[in-house]
C-alpha cells in the first residue's frame, strides 16, 4: 500500500502483518498520511493513537469518509511528522463536555 490509498479523517477497517508476521483485523481512524506511514487511532480495543506503516497493510476490507461534526480531533502538534519519527504508540485522552465525550 502507498500514502495515495489512504484518506485523512476516513475509518478503515484494513488486514495488517503484525510483529510476528500474522495477519490480523485492525479498525482505525486516521489523522494525517505521510511518506512512509500514517497516524491513526484504534477504533477498536484501547483507542491507541499509532504509527502505522503502509507496508504493514496487506488490505482494505472497508472504507468509510467521516462528516466534519463526526470527527475525532488532536492537537496539530502532536499529530506533526516530527513528533513521529521515534514513537510508534501514544496513548491521548481528551474530553469535550459538548460533545458527550
Amino acid at each position: 500500500m502507498t500514502k495515495d490509498d489512504f484518506k485523512p479523517d476516513t475509518r478503515y477497517t484494513l488486514t495488517v502483518r503484525d510483529a510476528s508476521g500474522r495477519l490480523a483485523p485492525l479498525n482505525l481512524y486516521v489523522y494525517r498520511t505521510y511518506g512512509d506511514f500514517m497516524v491513526a487511532r484504534e477504533t477498536s480495543g484501547p483507542g491507541l493513537v499509532r504509527k502505522i506503516a503502509y507496508a504493514d497493510v496487506v488490505k482494505i476490507v472497508h472504507e468509510h469518509a467521516i462528516e466534519a461534526a463526526d470527527r475525532f480531533f488532536l492537537p496539530a502538534q502532536l499529530l506533526e511528522e516530527k513528533n513521529w519519527r521515534d514513537r510508534n504508540v501514544m496513548q491521548h485522552y481528551a474530553s469535550a463536555p459538548g460533545r458527550g465525550k
